[in-house]
């Protein structure tokens, strides 16, 4: 039995609704607001080689792994032409000028779409070679520094970022920051030339996770790999060597450029580091932690590749087919909410006031999530309205029921909504089950009008038979002249 204790609970989720909703946008996808677009031409170091149809399958099957890695929904990738792969990334447009804090949002989205789509993410061990000890050891030093260069301009950019500094100043900082990047890269290149690659590669990994490294008290995050038993062996025999002498370093090497270097312990000299485990350790923030391991969990690239156009891209359906599907949705919206009003009377005022709050909350968890709401998206959270409303009809079908049969106004209602309960749940019960399997198997477009039914039928349950119930109950105690028999029976 629902009290009127669910009162506060519903208005208290109304609130942080509109306050949700007031201060963060929901995420539109290609079709409803375009984004960018990508083009990447897949290199093939043989000139006389041709890369063929699987070839370039291959590659934007590994992109497509990792675009979704990084949780960037609703994304179109596909193949064009002998030597090219297209993604089209549902971004915000362009921001207003002047706004260094979305444009920064943006730059950001479309430089880790970058990465992934050019970065082959080769994973190899290597060994040192004795000869290069005294060098390593200086570039190692001159990576120390050039990494504090690095974190120094970040930190600067992001300060001028927040503080919303002028155009001038952004550019110099960014200018800095590139190139100490890129003093930072060229010595992990020139450390990785030091060492002696052995067998052991990424293929080899079954798991990589990111995770807080806890030697640096949660300020760093590093990457723990566990490894195949094949890999595990061929580790556990790599750290033996290493640790045989205590010169020799072993080094975790990313496409060529050294990410990590250690040394292993003497007591590992009989039989190495087992258990198929490792870490990779290092100034690794949150961001980059994670893009490893997308990259690492995707799979490397088979052919180099490079972004040779990027672009802004328009709403796919285009602006006037959006207007219409909105017309056609808040029409439809429209002519149910005035029938129910027409059919049931007083209850239909309340599922009309129960849909507002679904569809309220319904974009609330849109937001939160967040969803990118697509066309097929719409269509799915309308079809979950009609579903709401279905809902309701059911329990005031039985409302009449308990009326006719002669029961008392207050239990008419407690009983048609008790009596509807099973058949209202046994059918959302359902239709969650078939979102499940659309959204589990479907991908794309069908993967999203999966989510948003799925939502929309988990939230239906509540606002039909809680907040419908507690509004009902509510009007009926707060005004008497509502508990009519007259308001609650169709229109003679």
């Amino acid at each position: 039995m629902v009290r009127q204790g669910w009162l506060p609970v519903i208005l208290a989720m109304i609130l942080a609704a509109v306050v949700l909703l007031s201060n963060q946008s929901l995420q539109l996808g290609l079709d409803l607001r375009g984004g960018h677009q990508l083009s990447a031409r897949v290199l093939n170091p043989d000139p006389e080689a041709v890369i063929t149809a699987d070839d370039l399958d291959g590659v934007k099957n590994v992109i497509q792994r990792r675009i979704d890695g990084l949780g960037l929904a609703q994304t179109q990738i596909y193949a064009v032409g002998s030597d090219r792969v297209v993604v089209q990334l549902p971004t915000a447009q362009p921001p207003q000028e002047g706004d260094a804090e979305a444009e920064a949002a943006v730059d950001n989205t479309l430089q880790q779409a970058a990465n992934q789509i050019t970065e082959r993410a080769v994973l190899q061990f290597g060994v040192l070679r004795p000869s290069e000890a005294d060098r390593y050891a200086t570039l190692a030093q001159e990576r120390r520094d050039a990494r504090v260069a690095v974190l120094l301009g970040q930190q600067q950019l992001e300060q001028l970022q927040r503080s919303r500094g002028n155009a001038e100043q952004l550019s110099a900082v960014r200018e800095e920051l590139e190139v100490a990047q890129t003093t930072f890269d060229q010595l992990e290149q020139d450390i990785g030339q030091l060492f002696d690659l052995r067998p052991l590669t990424g293929d080899d990994l079954v798991q990589v996770v990111a995770e807080p490294n806890p030697e640096s008290q949660g300020e760093y995050y590093q990457l723990s790999l566990t490894f195949s038993s094949d890999g595990a062996q061929a580790f556990a025999d790599l750290t033996k060597e290493v640790a045989s002498d205590f010169n020799l370093r072993l080094a975790i090497l990313l496409d060529g450029r050294s990410i990590s270097e250690a040394t292993v312990g003497r007591e590992f000299r009989e039989n190495g580091i087992t258990g198929g485990g490792a870490r990779i350790t290092g100034a690794f923030t949150l961001e980059r932690a994670r893009e490893l391991e997308v990259q690492l969990r995707g799979g490397s690239l088979p052919y180099d590749t490079e972004i040779v156009e990027q672009r802004t891209v328009g709403a796919t359906l285009g602006a006037d087919n959006v207007r219409r599907s909105l017309n056609a949705a808040l029409a439809g919206l429209a002519l149910v909410s005035g029938l129910m009003v027409v059919i049931y009377r007083l209850p239909g005022l309340v599922a009309v006031a129960a849909l507002a709050i679904y569809a309220l909350l319904n974009l609330a968890v849109y937001a939160l999530v967040p969803v990118v709401l697509t066309l097929p998206g719409m269509a799915g959270l309308i079809l979950s309205f009609g579903m709401a409303v279905d809902a309701n009809v059911l329990i005031f079908e039985r409302i009449r029921e308990e009326l006719r049969s002669g029961r008392k106004l207050y239990q008419a209602v407690e009983a048609g909504f008790e009596r509807a309960f099973s058949s209202i749940f046994d059918g959302s019960v359902t239709t969650l089950i078939s979102c499940v399997a659309l959204g589990y198997l479907g991908s794309g477009l069908v993967r999203g009008f999966a989510i948003t039914l799925g939502i929309g039928v988990g939230l239906s349950l509540f606002t039909s038979l809680i907040c419908s119930k507690t509004l009902l109950k509510t009007s009926l105690f707060l005004y008497p002249a509502l508990r009519k028999i007259k308001y609650f029976q169709p229109v003679q």
